[in-house]
């Protein structure tokens, strides 16, 4: 029995075919198991009673947004409130598609997401082997297949559908296929706003290259997904620039929020401790002395487990590493897990593609430092860590350099596991998980 498992796992994990699809189906079954089997069964906090799931579990805040939008269309008043025309048109638009032929709302959005996460694999997998070889292209399958923020591209959200579109976008370009990088381009900008990034990363990546006249053409037409959604704009709220205006819903104001990255980096660290800039509360003392303490913990447990990784293969070491990490997802609370993945992906990952920005092509770097600038200049710190799992190239950095020390990856993939359970448990019982 033992030998034939093995058997399938290197088969899975050795056959190109299948491999991407593997990786897709058995996250989809971990995510899914976790909130429809587990989380109904977990205390809530928006109920006293246990869950009773179905498909509202995959049905939840962006996508109570996108239901209006397919169902009523677009609204917009210049107030300063939130609204749906912040939210681009592209997946509403294949929701409906889908319901017109006579699915429901929450089944069709879930096939939309869930399909084209699976794509999405398939060319992320075959564009990093191309680059980088069939390890490289393994490594980076799976750290964009279980990392925590992969929980969105199984409900109805836009992660899979962009990260489709704009991985394809850029392997066009590399494999300097202009008619559909501007195809996949234009998709991707209708898609979600991080989609500008790749008008400017194309081109800078043809004059670096120093690629034919055609090049840049196809960098200006990817555009043409929100030139599009701009002439909607103007002529149904008279206002080109009004999907930009509706961001102001979400982020009051442009420019980079230091008053925000401070108060989410001091969160970090020292919890509810941190109160207008200061440690201690009105009364004297720590309001919380355990999150110090928990930090510290955490940051001890990295630096041993780096300071020991020649001896990692020792069981006992992992079995302890494991049960550490589950005892601080069970204590920890929500706001500390989004604050780390919103600095570990950002900030994380940015480092990673600096330090593999040799190894990877240069449209994928460029265009993963554009996505990051844009998300310095959004003026907030919400949601930061999922818009950057949408910038596929830092995912891709990742998992390359796990590629060149694999222990440390199977250790990072265990712990992507599991953040990834915690995530789809709080997102199916209505808590806001990023």
């Amino acid at each position: 029995m033992v030998r034939s498992q093995i058997l399938i796992i290197k088969f899975l994990w050795k056959n190109e075919a299948v491999f991407p699809a593997a990786m897709w189906f058995l996250s989809r079954l971990l995510i899914w198991s976790a909130m429809l089997l587990v989380a109904p069964h977990l205390p809530s906090s928006h109920t006293e009673d246990s869950l009773s799931l179905g498909w509202a579990a995959v049905d939840g805040w962006d996508s109570l947004h996108y239901r209006a939008i397919v169902t009523s269309g677009y609204e917009f008043v210049d107030d300063g409130k939130q609204h749906n025309l912040a939210f681009f048109p592209l997946f509403p638009l294949s929701i409906g598609a889908l319901m017109h032929l006579g699915l429901s709302f929450e089944m069709a959005g879930t096939l939309v997401n869930n399909l084209a996460f699976g794509a999405a694999l398939y060319c992320i997998y075959f564009w990093v082997k191309e680059q980088c070889g069939i390890k490289a292209a393994q490594w980076a399958t799976a750290v964009v297949c279980w990392c925590p923020m992969a929980m969105f591209t199984a409900v109805i959200y836009t992660e899979g559908l962009y990260l489709f579109l704009s991985a394809a976008a850029l392997r066009a370009f590399d494999r300097k296929e202009y008619g559909w990088t501007a195809f996949w381009g234009a998709m991707a900008t209708a898609t979600r706003p991080t989609g500008m990034a790749l008008v400017p990363a194309l081109a800078i990546a043809a004059w670096k290259e120093r690629r034919p006249l055609i090049a840049y053409f196809a960098s200006l037409a990817s555009a043409t997904g929100i030139l599009l959604f701009s002439l909607y704009c103007a002529i149904y709220f008279h206002n080109p620039l009004a999907f930009i205006a509706a961001q102001r819903g979400w982020r009051p104001s442009l420019g980079f929020d230091w008053p925000g990255w401070l108060n989410m980096l001091m969160q970090i660290v020292v919890g509810d401790n941190w109160k207008f800039g200061w440690v201690q509360n009105p009364n004297g003392g720590l309001q919380d002395p355990w999150h110090p303490l928990l930090f510290s913990v955490v940051v001890g447990s990295i630096f041993l487990i780096w300071r020991n990784q020649k001896s990692l293969h020792s069981m006992n070491r992992i079995y302890g590493f494991y049960a550490l990490i589950a005892f601080l997802l069970i204590i920890a609370e929500e706001p500390l897990i989004n604050n780390l993945l919103n600095a570990l992906m950002l900030l994380g990952g940015g480092f990673v593609l600096w330090l593999l920005r040799t190894k990877l092509t240069p449209v994928a770097v460029i265009y993963g430092f554009c996505g990051i600038g844009l998300l310095l200049a959004s003026g907030g710190t919400i949601s930061l860590s999922r818009i950057a799992y949408g910038i596929v190239p830092l995912s891709i950095a990742i998992g390359v350099l796990l590629s060149r020390h694999p222990r440390q990856g199977y250790l990072m993939l265990g712990l992507f596991a599991m953040l990834l359970v915690r995530l789809a448990v709080g997102f199916a019982q209505e808590q806001w998980v990023g």
